[in-house]
């Protein structure tokens, strides 16, 4: 199947190509920085943005959403929207 679009230079704003799907783990970075963030589930998301040092808690996410969040790290303490949270990149 042809990419009508693979010619176009590919930015932050642009949709996302490729998927992974996330383990929260308090001591390990994934292996890419995210572009964006789908939750699954809601809850509670605890994480650590591509240039922070510290953790953030972002409380009452819905499910269901894609949130536009560089993200190096997800926490599995304080973590409860866990199910089905997908790296976009």
């Amino acid at each position: 199947m042809p990419d009508l679009f693979a010619a176009h230079s590919t930015g932050l704003d642009s949709p996302a190509s490729r998927a992974f799907a996330i383990t929260p783990n308090d001591s390990t970075d994934l292996a890419d920085v995210t572009r964006g963030l789908h939750t699954g589930s809601g809850g509670t998301i605890v994480l650590i943005l591509n240039e922070d040092t510290a953790s953030v808690t972002l409380s009452g996410v819905p499910g269901g959403v894609i949130l536009p969040l560089r993200v190096k790290r997800v926490l599995a303490t304080g973590t409860t929207a866990s199910m089905n949270l997908i790296g976009l990149l």
